[in-house]
């Protein structure tokens, strides 16, 4: 920084003022911190005493997490029919909560056929009930509406999709841990096993 002064600001955030550059770089050395410019377009540019290493680390972090949980959440689609049997329901409220659980959307859509687009309650009082049926999973982020000859609803995850994936990796380890503790109490069995035939036999010669 080739600037006469700057407008310091402390490691804490505290506002120091306005100093000479040669007091800045100073109280930098005393506190075993670095100068660094923050806002060079001011007047006097503004700099802050910091640990530049730390905060490169710390700032590289964030980003990492900020990346993590921008997994992209898809917009899943699934449609009913407005007289839809209780198996279909069952079977699509299924998928429902299968797309729910992995942390994405569900776009839910009612088509009407014929007589049928004079009777919109109907089909709220299907999505509403699917809403109710699904709420542990999701909520309403867009209320039942009519677009054309169809009526649309959509349904938001609780979790994340980066949470979804991190339940997944957790259970999938779970499951391999248990595998492998099976497997290894039945080699542990089988060696009980062969470790007494010996025993046997001698028993069974005298």
């Amino acid at each position: 920084m080739r600037v006469p002064e700057v407008r310091l600001v402390g490691p804490n955030g505290e506002q120091v003022g306005i100093v000479a550059m040669r007091k800045a770089l100073d109280l930098a050395r005393e506190a075993d911190l670095d100068l660094v410019e923050v806002a060079p377009q001011a007047k006097p540019p503004v700099a802050k005493l910091m640990d530049y290493g730390k905060f490169k680390y710390e700032s590289a972090q964030k980003a990492r997490e900020a990346r993590k949980n921008q997994a992209n959440t898809a917009l899943k689609e699934i449609r009913f029919r407005l007289k839809i049997d209780e198996h279909d329901y069952e079977t699509k409220k299924g998928h429902v909560t299968r797309f729910l659980d992995g942390g994405d959307k569900v776009k839910v859509m009612i088509m009407f056929r014929g007589r049928e687009q004079s009777r919109p309650e109907m089909g709220v009082r299907l999505l509403n009930r699917l809403a109710e049926d699904v709420s542990e999973l999701g909520s309403v982020e867009s209320a039942p509406r009519v677009d054309g000859r169809n009526m649309v609803m959509v349904i938001a995850p609780a979790k994340s999709k980066s949470d979804a994936k991190a339940e997944s990796r957790k259970a999938t380890a779970g499951s391999k841990g248990s595998q492998a503790e099976v497997k290894s109490r039945r080699d542990r069995e089988a060696q009980a096993k062969a470790e007494a035939r010996p025993e046997d036999s001698s028993a069974a010669e005298s």
